[in-house]
This record gives C-alpha cells, structure tokens and sequence, in this order.
C-alpha cells in the first residue's frame, strides 16, 4: 500500500494524522543508487579513469587535539582551508577541508565535558559548521545564516538576517548528551552540497564512561568508516555540477541532478576502494554515509557462514539496549551505524568486500578486508548493551505534527519543500514547548533522509509495512523511501531557540526542504 500523489497532497495540508491511500501510480524508477529513486537523481561521471579497485589501503583520519584544557573545557583549534590532495594515482585534488585533510581530523570528547572549537575561515567562500547530533544552544548549532566569512573578504551572495562572524567564530559545544558517533560538516544556506562534497566533513566520536566499560573491541580494532561517492574531472578536481562553480549565486545544480547528485568512485576515508588487513578477531567500526545523496545497501562477500554479518551496538544516537545481527544494513545519508564485524568466523587469507549491493560494477563496491593471520581476542559484545527509555505514546493526547517531505513548482520552477513552502529563515513550521513529546508523520514523494536537529527520536512505526531491523535505538536521521510514511516520536529536552529541521540528500536541502522548528 501506498500513496498517490494525490493522497499526498492531501495530507499536508491535513492537521490529524492521515493514513496511506491506496495509489493507481506505477512503480518509481530505480537508477544504479538502488531502490526507489527520483527521476532526476543522477550519477555525475568522472572524466577519466577510475582507480583499480582494494590497491589502497585504508586510511584513518588523524585525531585532533586540544590546543589547551583547563578544569571543565577542552579548546580546538580548526581552519577551514583549500588543499590540494593525493586520492587518485598520480593527481591532485583540490578541496576544502578542515586542518587540510578530507575527511577532516577526528574529535574523540567525552561526553560533559564542554570543548570550545575555534573556526577560522581561510576559504574563498563562507561556510558555516554544524555538528551533526550534537545537543547544542542555537547559537552555536551551524544554523545556516549564521555565516562565517572569509578572512580574504567577500563580496558575493548572503542571506540578511544571520548571526555573521567575520574570519572566524568560536563553536561551544557542552556535550551533555550520552556517547555516540557524532560527525560535522559545513551547514551554508543553499550551497552544504557542493561544500560538502568538496570535502567539508569530519566524524566527531563522543565517549562516556557507560560505552568505555563495555568490553567490545577497542583501539587500534575501533575503526572509523566514513563512505561518500564523488566524481572528478580530468584533471583530478571534484566534477560537481553547481549551476555557479564559484559557490556564489545562484545556488542549486544544473537540472540533470535536481533529484540529488551521485558520484562514481567510492571513497572511504578519502581513499578510492580501499582495503584494510586485518586479524582474524573482532572489530568495531563506526559507519558513516557522508555522501550527499547515495543510500547503501551494506553487505557482505562472503557472509561468514552460520552467523550474520553485522552485530549492530549502536545508532545516530549512541549504544542499542542489546545487539542486533543483520546481514544488510541500509544506510541513508548522514545515517550512522555502530557494528562489530567478526573475522574470526573466516579463515586467513580470506578476502571479505564491503558491497553496496544497491548498484553494480565499481558502483557495488566499497571496501575490502583481508583477514590475514590469527590473534587473541578479548573483546566481547554483551547481550546487554544499555538502558534506552521507551518515549511514550498516549494516542491522542501525545501532541502531533505532520510534515510532508514532497517536490512542488514555485516561482516557475520545481523546488523540494515541506508543506508546499520552501525554506524561509523567518517563517516557523512548528513551535514547541521545551521537554514536550511529540509524534510528527512524516509523508514522502521521493527517498529522503529526514535529519532533526538538537533532538533525537525514536522511529514509532512505518505506516502499511514493518519497522526495519536498524530501525531501532535512538536516531536523529530517519530513511524514508518513496512513497511511504514514516510516525517519529521526539522529545525536545534540549536548549530552547530556532533550530532547523530538513532532507540531508544535500541537494534537496539547497533546494529549500527545510524548515524551522522554535523550541519555547
């Protein structure tokens, strides 16, 4: 069962919740993303040849370090800055990163513990950041206005009304929250696509001493992956199709790729299909979809025999109650999954590959690993890992919102908006009393992944099918699919202020679908 257009329509305009109507429409196209996808979501082709794929080996981004701490603060220090990097043989590419790596460096914070990041701007553009689940006062959450300016000046394009620094600005973080994998990339109003995808994105792995205490693997066997897909041009730079290449006005992609930008070389880490040699033992790795728009179908090859693939330990939001074994793991952007991966269920000299088993070719692969000789083993994955409160749902005294998520015309154009209205930094979508639960319906055209800011959520039901196996725990980033309903309950404990909610396909967001929500 599904919606039709129709149906749609309808039910953003509605208040109450309305159920799926049954749709006359034909099924979505598919493309080589996998599953449903728009008509217009594309894959960008690099001009040259891609690297062979599993000659790199894995890199892990380096860990940033505080400048200075005193009794309750840790201070960063981070620029923003252009760089010109090695990821394809032979060429070099110039990004924009933090500190000069892509992906950025890795904060590894406790969690309530405060740290202090100290941004300054050397890019010829403004950017803003936002750090990706964190619980953070308004001021300092990345809101999309709240620009930082390049120390050289500028003189293109900005939006009135934001909190705008000058050069650099500094981001407070208190970090109140429980251990999680965090992450934070550029947030600038209409251009955090092709920002993004030029390299502005880091993870940040926040820690308490509940997570340290589990025995699950540790150090040099807890691994970040941060997956994105790009695509480059001849020379070797990012072959992005911004309808300005300058990143200054106007905003948005040529109309091949208004449904959402997907590249062709896969790179974790920054490195093109890489491989990682590892021990026949357990690992914990830290997955993140950093790309822009391309969903992953995570699998296996060859599933070890008689046990799944994946143990899940966590989500967006930190550990599950207990683990939860899977042998695919959909993942939307911005989406974070915590898995142990056994290799000790493979014999050495196995060559396991990561596939996104969503596409074919090159476009399938990710990552190998190489298990390549045996080890102790101490680690362990407990049959309890935490203690997640159950959000409560009271029916119709539970207040509810609904927010659809569909593609409209506007101004002679198509555009992606939430309810029928594109993003306006002055116009509220939702006010919300401050420790309130919510139910909020969320109704789609296309695939979208819905990111909420400063609260996480707990994904209450998906309307006319199950929840899926990684549905649970806490999430801030839900995966709606084309055609369907999602019911979110959230709980907004968090600092009161303007927070933004929107579709983390980047595309979409520059494209206006997003929306503010005022916490009271």
């Amino acid at each position: 069962m599904s919606l039709s257009r129709r149906g749609f329509i309808g039910a953003a305009g509605t208040a109450g919740i309305v159920l799926p109507l049954a749709s006359a429409c034909g099924g979505t196209p598919t493309d080589a993303n996998g599953g449903a996808q728009h008509k217009e979501q594309s894959v960008q082709k690099s001009a040259l040849a891609a690297p062979r794929p599993f000659t790199q080996p894995l890199t892990i981004p380096p860990v940033i370090r505080p400048v200075r701490s005193d009794a309750t603060t840790d201070y960063f220090e981070v620029t923003a800055k252009v760089a010109n990097l090695s990821i394809l043989p032979g060429l070099q590419t110039q990004a924009f990163t933090y500190n000069g790596t892509f992906p950025g460096p890795t904060f590894d914070t406790k969690a309530n513990r405060k740290i202090v990041v100290k941004t300054r701007n050397e890019l010829p553009v403004p950017t803003v950041t936002h750090l990706h689940g964190g619980k953070t006062p308004p001021e300092h959450d990345g809101y999309p206005i709240d620009l930082i300016m390049p120390v050289g000046g500028w003189n293109g394009h900005v939006h009135p009304g934001g909190n705008v620094s000058q050069g650099e600005r500094e981001y407070h973080y208190p970090l109140q929250q429980r251990a999680a994998t965090l992450w934070y990339h550029d947030h600038r109003m209409d251009f955090t696509g092709p920002q993004v995808y030029r390299g502005l994105a880091g993870m940040h792995i926040l820690r308490d001493d509940e997570d340290n205490a589990l025995p699950l693997p540790k150090g040099a066997r807890e691994i970040p992956l941060i997956i994105t897909d790009r695509s480059f041009k001849a020379d070797g730079s990012f072959n992005y199709p911004s309808l300005d290449p300058n990143l200054n006005h106007p905003p948005g992609v040529t109309g091949a790729f208004h449904g959402g930008v997907l590249g062709d070389v896969t790179l974790v880490n920054g490195v093109p299909w890489p491989f990682l040699e590892v021990d026949a033992v357990k690992y914990r790795f830290r997955i993140l979809n950093a790309s822009n728009s391309r969903h992953y179908k995570l699998e296996l090859d060859p599933k070890p025999n008689a046990a799944q693939s994946f143990i899940q330990v966590g989500s967006d939001g930190g550990l599950l109650d207990a683990p939860r074994g899977h042998t695919m793991i959909p993942v939307a952007p911005a989406e974070r999954f915590d898995v142990v991966i056994d290799f000790s269920k493979y014999a050495v000299g196995t060559m396991v590959t990561l596939k996104h088993t969503g596409a074919t070719g090159n476009s399938g692969l990710v990552m190998q690993f190489r298990v390549a000789r045996t080890a102790t083993d101490d680690s362990t994955v407990p049959t309890k890992l935490s203690t997640i409160e159950k959000l409560p749902w009271t029916g119709g005294n539970t207040p509810t919102r609904q927010f659809a998520f569909l593609q409209g015309p506007e101004n002679g154009k198509m555009v992606w908006r939430i309810n029928s209205k594109s993003f306006d930094p002055n116009y509220n979508h939702a006010e919300i009393q401050r420790g309130k639960v919510e139910m909020w319906q969320l109704v789609t055209d296309a695939q979208h992944p819905v990111h909420v800011h400063l609260s996480s959520f707990q994904i209450h039901a998906r309307i006319a099918e199950q929840l899926a196996p990684t549905d649970g725990g806490w999430k801030d980033t839900v995966r709606l699919e084309p055609n369907k309903v999602v019911r979110i309950l959230v709980r907004f404990d968090g600092y009161p202020g303007k927070y933004v909610f929107h579709c983390h396909n980047l595309e979409h967001e520059d494209m206006a679908m997003m929306a503010n929500m005022k916490i009271l």
